[in-house]
C-alpha cells in the first residue's frame, strides 16, 4: 500500500515522552483516579462508553504538559491534578465528537465507540465528559485556569465546524489550514500548559510564554499527524493509514501537493478529494504524488519550525529536570512514529 516514507529529521532520533512521564508519574496516578472515578454515573452507558476510549490507552501528553508547567512554575497545591484532568476530559470529549463527524471506524487501535453505541450515544456521552471537566475547573476556584479552559473549549468547537466547510475543498490554502489546526488542536495545547503558571501565580510573560511553548507544539504536533497519515503503520497509529483521504480531508500534504501538480494531477485531487470518488488504488497514487512534489518533506519542516518556536519559549525559565523533558518532548512529538 504506497510507499511508507522516513519523517524523521531531527539530529535527537532517539527523543521520548520517558523522562516527562517519569516527572509527573505521581501527579499522573492521581488523575487517572480523578479520570475514572468522574466517568462514572449511575446511566450505565455513560462509564461503559466512555472508558472504552479512555481504557485504550493514548499518549496522555496534553494532561502531562499541564502538570510538567505547573511543578515548573513552583506550584504547591493540588489543583493542577483536577485541571490536568479537566484537560483530558476535554479532549476524550473532543476525541468522541470527531469520529462521529468524520465517521471514522478506529480509534487508538480500537472500534470506534460510536460503532458500538452510536452516533447519538458518543456525541451525548462526549458532552458528559465536558461538564465534569467544567465542574473540576470550578473546584479548583481559579477564574483565570476557568477562563483559559472555557476559551480553548469554544475555539476548539470553532476549529471543528472550520474543518467541516473546508472538507472536500480543494481550493483550501495552507493558511487555511494552519488556522484549523490552531484552532482544533492547538488551543487546548496552549491552554494546558498556560494554566500551569495561572494557578501558580506567575507573572503574565511567564504564562505567555508557557502559551507559546504549548501552541506551537500543538501546530508541531497536528502537521505530524496529518504527514503520518499518509506515510505510517496502521498498527502504530492506531487508526487506518489514509483516513484523512477517504474522509475528504485537506490537511497539508494535500494543500502541498494539489498546488504543486500539474492540471492532470489536480483532476485527481477533485475526483478523490472533492467528489469522493476514491477507487481501490487511488490511496496508493496519492501517497505517490505527494511524494513526488516532498509535500511530506516540506509538512515536517514545518513541524520542524514550530517545535523550535515552541523551543524558544521555554528559554526564559531557568535549566532543571522538567524544562528539559518539555524540550524533549517537542523533539518526540516531530520525530515520533505515531
Amino acid at each position: 500500500m504506497g510507499v511508507v516514507v522516513q519523517l524523521s529529521g531531527s539530529q535527537d532520533a532517539g527523543a521520548s515522552l520517558a523522562p516527562l512521564t517519569a516527572l509527573v508519574g505521581d501527579d499522573m496516578g492521581h488523575v487517572n483516579r480523578i479520570i475514572l472515578d468522574k466517568a462514572g454515573s449511575n446511566v450505565e452507558l455513560i462509564p461503559e462508553l466512555a472508558r472504552h476510549l479512555i481504557d485504550s490507552g493514548g499518549k496522555r501528553l496534553r494532561p502531562m504538559l499541564t502538570i510538567a508547567a505547573a511543578k515548573m512554575c513552583g506550584y504547591e497545591g493540588d489543583g493542577h491534578v483536577q485541571l490536568a484532568a479537566s484537560v483530558e476530559f476535554m479532549h476524550t470529549a473532543t476525541l468522541l465528537h470527531d469520529d462521529v463527524v468524520d465517521e471514522s471506524s478506529l480509534r487508538r487501535g480500537k472500534i470506534a465507540a460510536r460503532l458500538l453505541w452510536g452516533n447519538e450515544a458518543s456525541v451525548l456521552v462526549g458532552d458528559y465528559l465536558l461538564g465534569q471537566a467544567f465542574k473540576m475547573m470550578v473546584d479548583v476556584g481559579s477564574l483565570g485556569a476557568l477562563r483559559i479552559l472555557s476559551d480553548a473549549a469554544a475555539i476548539i468547537a470553532e476549529g471543528e465546524v472550520m474543518q467541516l466547510t473546508a472538507a472536500n475543498n480543494t481550493e483550501t490554502t495552507e493558511d487555511d489550514y494552519l488556522a484549523v489546526i490552531d484552532a482544533k488542536t492547538a488551543a487546548l495545547f496552549a491552554a494546558a500548559t498556560e494554566v500551569g503558571a495561572v494557578i501558580a501565580e506567575r507573572p503574565k510573560h511567564e504564562a505567555a510564554a508557557l502559551r507559546s511553548y504549548g501552541r506551537n507544539l500543538g501546530l508541531a504536533f497536528q502537521l505530524v499527524d496529518d504527514a503520518l497519515d499518509y506515510s505510517g503503520e496502521q498498527s502504530k497509529l492506531g487508526k487506518s493509514v489514509g483516513d484523512d483521504f477517504r474522509e475528504g480531508k485537506v490537511t497539508l500534504p494535500v494543500v502541498l501537493s494539489y498546488r504543486r501538480g500539474n492540471p492532470e494531477e489536480r483532476v485527481f485531487w477533485e475526483r478523490t478529494i472533492k467528489d469522493g470518488n476514491i477507487g481501490e488504488n487511488d490511496l496508493n497514487e496519492a501517497v505517490d504524488l505527494i511524494a513526488r512534489h516532498n509535500a511530506l518533506a516540506d509538512t515536517m519542516e514545518r513541524a520542524r519550525h514550530y517545535g523550535a518556536i515552541a523551543r524558544d519559549a521555554l528559554a526564559i525559565f531557568p535549566d532543571g529536570e522538567i524544562k528539559e523533558a518539555l524540550l524533549e518532548a517537542i523533539e518526540f512529538s516531530v520525530d515520533r512514529p505515531y
